[in-house]
């Protein structure tokens, strides 16, 4: 997340968009928000025309009048909101130079977050493995073990686990481990570090006790590399025998799963999986290229399949809207399905696309529940399935799985998509100050994405805040040039009255149909 400027009454986030007075954004758009970032930035010294359209136009031509104008809006909006005319000072012929406030940098990863509360069984969350190969290019490998002893303790139905999307931003930096346990409210933090020369790897794995500092069980573990699937199942086995000595014999075997007999495709998931994670076209093409020999070196690998049908679903809505993306979508989410009765997230995946592009929202419920079956903590179920459930009007419900996959998963990589399910959920109910507020947040968490501005703009616009929904609009169709949201609904099957009511709203923030 990138560090906010701070500055009199003001908090600027470049990287989402927004300016803020206190807790309340400003009616402020995206390019003036970049050019107040660059001279709060050098504050107290001349800051020159072109560098001020570089950094708002990189790379384009544009009239000097579309400088003047923004700054104008820059002005208003600092004016307006705080009462003080003097902030920025024009030098003519030269450019412009903040004058007001000195300005400091939070940065809100290194903010403490708000101690959880403990839940009523059993918690733990697992870290990312210290790679001591000292090779940097081995990190991939390092969290996939961290990874698959995430999957198999997240199988015990009375464990609640911390899914990787949260316990990854620990990833790279120094944190107390009770600090740990309060952020995330878990009981139980495991850690360890991976050593991989050659056909050999070394584990080291620690369970701690967050209240207290303690360690409960620590072990060594030295295999050779085509035994990994069983050493991931030994760590995860350790912890919970930990955890709870009299555990049954059972349980155990929740743990143990199907894994592919080619460590080929696993190894090309592995390394796929940033770049499907991150929801960008150019990005899940790359990844595609990998998925696509990992099934064809195992056609019947569910984990593979469903995240190429996540891949397709995203070049679908965010690339054209083009058939054959979501024909392929729906093939790649029925192998999963049909490969994956024992993969929560391969459920997971294969569910979100057959409900979102083959619009079969009970066949996708049914996969969903099949992946709770399996592992009662998956936080991605939740929350792709909240999506699903905003977009299909049942709003109370979209409410609570977001809700639910939050807790699960508080710094998330996908709570974009878990806000954005809470804004449709209270924008279908009409309390458009909830949407609003939720739809900000989506925006704080991904700016990068169109969806999440879209609903902004609509909230903003049944507020009657018209100047903000236009900006907010803007930015939709910076992100999304084709964006029209008649496509879009037809594309996620939108509930017809929350397609009537949102539409009514976007036409309004100046977006086309």
């Amino acid at each position: 997340m990138a560090a906010i400027l701070e500055f009199g009454p003001f908090r600027l986030d470049a990287d989402a968009g927004i300016l803020f007075r206190g807790a309340e954004p400003t009616p402020l758009g995206q390019r003036a928000v970049l050019l107040l970032a660059l001279l709060v930035r050098r504050a107290g010294a001349p800051v020159s025309k072109d560098d001020l359209i570089e950094a708002a136009w990189p790379a384009q031509a544009i009239e000097e009048s579309n400088l003047t104008v923004q700054m104008a809006a820059v002005r208003r909006a600092l004016a307006d909101a705080s009462g003080e005319a003097q902030w920025i000072e024009t030098l003519p012929r030269r450019g412009y130079r903040y004058v007001g406030p000195a300005a400091t940098l939070s940065d809100p990863e290194k903010v403490s977050a708000p101690s959880l509360t403990l839940p009523d069984r059993p918690s733990i969350a697992v870290l990312p493995f210290t790679n001591l190969s000292g090779d940097a290019a081995q990190d991939y490998f390092a969290d996939g073990m961290v990874d698959d002893i995430i999957t198999g303790l997240s199988r015990i139905n009375w464990l609640f686990v911390i899914a990787r999307n949260s316990t990854f931003t620990y990833k790279g930096r120094a944190v107390d481990v009770k600090q740990i346990g309060r952020e995330l409210g878990v009981r139980y933090v495991l850690e360890g570090s991976v050593r991989k020369t050659g056909g050999n790897v070394r584990i080291t794995g620690q369970l701690i006790d967050a209240s207290t500092g303690m360690h409960v069980w620590a072990e060594r573990y030295d295999r050779q590399s085509d035994d990994i699937f069983a050493l991931q199942d030994d760590i995860a086995i350790s912890a919970v025998g930990a955890i709870a000595p009299s555990l049954r014999r059972a349980e155990i075997n929740r743990v143990k799963r199907k894994r592919p007999d080619s460590l080929d495709a696993y190894d090309l998931v592995l390394r796929a999986q940033p770049d499907v994670d991150s929801g960008m076209p150019q990005q899940v093409t790359q990844a595609l290229v990998l998925l696509d020999r990992a099934t064809m070196l195992e056609p019947s690998y569910a984990l593979a399949h469903g995240n190429a049908a996540m891949c397709h679903h995203c070049l679908f809505l965010r690339a054209g809207l083009q058939e054959t993306n979501r024909t392929a979508s729906i093939m790649h989410a029925r192998s999963a399905i049909a490969h994956g009765q024992d993969d929560a997230v391969a459920l997971t995946l294969a569910g979100f696309s057959i409900g979102m592009d083959g619009h079969d929202r009970s066949a996708a419920f049914t996969a969903l529940d099949a992946a709770l079956s399996i592992s009662p903590s998956s936080a991605l179920t939740y929350i792709l399935g909240s999506v699903m459930l905003g977009w299909g009007g049942d709003a109370d419900r979209a409410i609570e799985w977001s809700e639910r996959g939050m807790r699960l998963s508080p710094f998330d990589s996908w709570a974009f998509a878990a806000f954005d399910a809470q804004a449709m959920g209270h924008f279908h109910r009409g309390r458009f100050e909830e949407a609003c507020r939720a739809a900000y947040r989506s925006v704080h968490a991904n700016p990068r994405h169109s969806i999440t501005h879209v609903q902004l703009a609509a909230s903003l616009a049944k507020l009657g805040r018209l100047h903000e929904a236009r900006a907010a609009a803007a930015r939709v169709l910076e992100l999304h040039p084709t964006f029209r949201y008649g496509r879009q609904f037809k594309g996620v099957n939108c509930a017809p009255a929350l397609a009537a009511s949102l539409g009514e709203a976007l036409r309004a923030a100046g977006l086309p149909e």
